[in-house]
C-alpha cells in the first residue's frame, strides 16, 4: 500500500477495503443464490435472504462510516464526494484502487441481483402454473367440490342412470 499522508485517510481506506470485501461477499452470495436457483433448490433461499440481510446491514454501516469521513473532511457524502476526495489526493492510489474496486463489484452484485430476481419470477410462473393445474384451471370441468356435490352448471353433469 502506498504510505498515506492525509490525516484521516488510513481510517478511510481502512473502510473503503472493508466495504469492498463486504460487498465481494454480498456478490459471492448472490451467486450461491443464483446457483441453488438454477438448479431448483428453492429450500436455502430463505438462509439466502437473512444471510443477504445481515451483509445489506453491514454495507449500510460501512457506507455511513465512508460518507461520515468524507463530510468530516469537507466533502460531499457520495460518489461525487469520494472522486473529489480522490481528485484532491492523487498520491493516494490504494484509496481510488479501493474505492474502483467497490464500483466494480457492485456493478457484478446489481447484474446477478437481476438475473436472480428474473429466475425468481420464473419460478413463481412455474409453480402458479403448476397450482393452477392441480386446481383444475378455470376452463376445467370440475364434477364435484370437496363436499362430493356437484359443482358444474348447465349440461355437463354426468348421468347417474349410465
Amino acid at each position: 500500500m502506498a504510505k498515506t499522508q492525509t490525516p484521516g485517510s488510513t481510517a478511510f481506506l481502512q473502510t473503503l477495503v472493508a466495504e469492498a470485501e463486504a460487498v465481494q461477499q454480498f456478490a459471492e452470495l448472490l451467486k450461491l443464490e443464483q446457483t441453488s436457483l438454477s438448479s431448483g433448490n428453492t429450500d436455502e433461499l430463505p438462509a439466502f435472504a437473512a444471510h443477504k440481510v445481515k451483509l445489506a446491514v453491514h454495507l449500510n454501516t460501512l457506507s455511513t462510516q465512508r460518507n461520515a469521513s468524507l463530510a468530516a473532511q469537507g466533502f460531499d457524502a457520495d460518489r461525487a464526494g469520494i472522486e473529489a476526495w480522490c481528485a484532491k489526493h492523487p498520491d493516494e492510489k490504494d484509496v481510488a484502487a479501493a474505492w474502483s474496486r467497490i464500483l466494480s463489484l457492485a456493478g457484478e452484485a446489481r447484474e446477478l441481483n437481476r438475473l436472480n430476481g428474473e429466475l425468481i419470477q420464473i419460478r413463481m410462473q412455474y409453480n402458479a402454473k403448476a397450482l393452477e393445474a392441480l386446481q383444475g384451471g378455470k376452463n376445467s370441468l370440475a364434477l364435484y367440490g370437496p363436499d362430493g356435490q356437484s359443482t358444474t352448471t348447465g349440461n355437463t353433469r354426468i348421468n347417474d342412470a349410465v
